[in-house]
């Protein structure tokens, strides 16, 4: 699993120019079946995606999206090995 933390680089009014083609990318990660949860970080600096997938995949995926096109934001990813989950959470350990 990966946490995709994403952090503005750029102003929220910069942001919120690109929110709808970036919330497009999103919705296309799940239909895709990489994205598992995702939302904004508070305070609103940035957001988090729980992703699974390839590595590389992912990563081609994260520099596809608008915030990463138009530079507002920059992404951390980290890839998590889950070992234990709660019972009804057994498919993020893929």
């Amino acid at each position: 699993m990966f946490i995709l933390s994403l952090t503005y680089v750029k102003p929220n009014e910069e942001a919120d120019k690109h929110m709808e083609p970036h919330m497009a990318w999103v919705k296309e990660g799940y239909a895709k079946g990489w994205f598992l949860a995702s939302g904004r970080k508070v305070p609103r600096t940035g957001g988090v995606i729980f992703a699974v997938g390839g590595r590389t995949e992912i990563e081609a995926y994260v520099a596809a999206d608008p915030f990463t096109i138009h530079g507002v934001a920059e992404y951390d990813i980290t890839e998590v090995a889950l070992t234990t989950v709660t019972e009804g959470l057994e498919s993020l350990m893929r």
